[in-house]
């Protein structure tokens, strides 16, 4: 009775040890994702805004350094953290002319950015996110 005892403690120990660490491990460091310290500009339109937790996302379809067009993919952080620094989902919309700045990702590939600055030029909306400000 007792040996079964410490078997299935211990079973429930290492299984709430390994699924503790694979979620802490599910979730990445900015700085393994984007090179931190290096900006890039692009201009383009807005194709998609997805605002979920725990990143929000923007689509933007915008040209590469080769002048090539591409779909851009901005990650925000979370709608409520964006929505506290003044950008909500009736800021932007699918079809806007915008100029965003980001970090970029590791994979030129990816297009992928890390969201510091939005501008839309037709009304003078600007923002700044915290990632600018590092």
């Amino acid at each position: 009775m007792k040996y079964g005892r410490l078997v299935l403690i211990s079973l429930s120990t290492l299984t709430a040890l390994v699924l503790g660490g694979s979620m802490a491990l599910a979730h990445h460091s900015a700085t393994a994702t984007y090179i931190h310290g290096k900006s890039v500009k692009i201009e383009g339109t807005l194709k998609e805004l997805i605002w979920r937790n725990p990143h929000s996302f923007i689509k933007v379809e915008a040209p590469d350094e080769k002048g090539e067009m591409q779909i851009w993919i901005i990650e925000g952080a979370a709608p409520g953290q964006l929505a506290e620094q003044g950008l909500t989902t009736n800021r932007l919309r699918p079809g806007d002319h915008v100029i965003l700045t980001g970090q970029p990702g590791r994979i030129a590939e990816d297009h992928r950015l890390l969201l510091e600055t939005v501008e839309r030029p037709s009304d003078g909306f600007k923002w700044k996110g915290p990632a600018a400000q590092q």
